[in-house]
């Protein structure tokens, strides 16, 4: 955490990223178990990375849809939180397990939200916790491409009971804008922090952790 605001490295590949990232401040490192993703890591190449990976930040474990049985097996090895990306309308009944397995206060819902759509919030009893991402028709999260920091503010503001996760095109010459915007006191970075995919940059890690000291007075 820097001041106030608590923050998530995401697709993470290398130890030695996670530790710089634990250094900096970051509360929690994501992982991601989605195989379309360029970030994708396999289950045992997780298993082996864990063994490098810092003491202090929370894992948390990203998934799309998943099995299961593959929420299980991500639950066998450890993780702290479990981050699932699903279309909003994806019916309650397959939601609804993962509340389940993972329990709510574990749980980290992502409705892939087309605009205009409303939000899921037959979900909201089933997590305590909902990141909303930047929508992009071909994939579920990593575009780069920043979302509406506004429409996040009213989900926020609409249900202050849940913890809401701002990610989506988050970088270090952005961000301290989109929490002035979103009102977001916990937000998720991942491309804008890289050299390339999976890979975190040094430089735009420091820097990302400058912004939030400086102009939030950390």
């Amino acid at each position: 955490m820097i001041g106030e605001i608590h923050f998530k490295v995401c697709g993470l590949r290398r130890a030695e990223d996670a530790r710089l990232a634990a250094e900096l401040g970051a509360d929690f490192l994501g992982f991601i178990f989605y195989p379309k993703s360029p970030r994708h890591l396999a289950f045992e190449a997780y298993e082996a990375l864990a063994l490098a990976l810092p003491a202090g930040p929370k894992r948390v474990a990203v998934m799309v849809e998943p099995s299961t049985e593959d929420l299980v097996r991500a639950r066998s090895l450890g993780f702290d939180f479990f981050q699932i990306h699903a279309r909003h309308d994806t019916p309650i009944d397959r939601v609804r397990p993962w509340s389940e397995v993972a329990g709510a206060a574990a749980l980290w819902l992502a409705p892939k939200l087309p605009p205009g759509t409303p939000f899921p919030e037959n979900w909201l009893p089933l997590a305590e916790t909902f990141l909303v991402d930047t929508f992009h028709a071909e994939g579920f999260g990593g575009s780069g491409r920043t979302g509406d920091w506004a429409g996040f503010a009213h989900l926020a503001e609409a249900h202050p009971a849940k913890r809401w996760i701002l990610a989506g095109g988050l970088n270090p010459g952005n961000v301290v804008a989109a929490i002035a915007a979103s009102g977001a006191r916990f937000v998720d970075v991942n491309s804008g922090v890289e050299s390339a995919p999976g890979v975190k940059s040094p430089e735009k890690l420091h820097a990302l952790a400058a912004a939030l000291r400086t102009r939030l007075g950390a």
